[in-house]
């Protein structure tokens, strides 16, 4: 199970932020989640959306620099500890957490969002324990 995650790259200067987004919304792209990783001169803008491919193509089409990666997307309840927990079974899986940022999604509740070296293990050591994930459709 895995959900696509879209990363834009965008200079760190002032005002790029803004252009993005607002490039984003100008053409319908709802964004879910997102997450901002900078250097001195450039930011990636990681977002999941409901049509990644859409998204893409669109940013492509306005002169974005683009990547898609697959994501896995991990049940989290509102409690201490719940993100602790599922960090322990995935380091007890020997599964490499590159990332991870919140997700609220209205129809399916909160999820981590994890970049992994494995998602396929990652997502058997979480079932395993009982943590459910979700693809792109649970999420939208």
């Amino acid at each position: 199970m895995s959900v696509k995650q879209i990363s834009i790259f965008i200079e760190n200067k002032k005002g790029k932020l803004a252009e993005a987004t607002r490039f984003i919304a100008d053409n319908n792209i709802n964004l879910r989640a997102l997450s901002i990783a900078d250097t001195q001169d450039f930011g990636i803008l990681r977002i999941i959306c409901e049509e990644p491919e859409k998204a893409e193509e669109v940013l492509k089409e306005g002169g974005f620099i683009t990547t898609t990666t697959k994501v896995l997307a991990a049940a989290i309840s509102d409690e201490p500890g719940s993100l602790a927990a599922i960090l322990e079974v995935l380091s007890e899986a020997n599964v490499v957490v590159e990332y991870t940022y919140a997700f609220l999604s209205a129809k399916a509740g909160a999820y981590m969002i994890f970049r992994v070296d494995d998602n396929h293990s990652a997502a058997a050591a979480l079932a395993g324990a009982g943590i459910k994930t979700a693809n792109q459709e649970d999420l939208f």
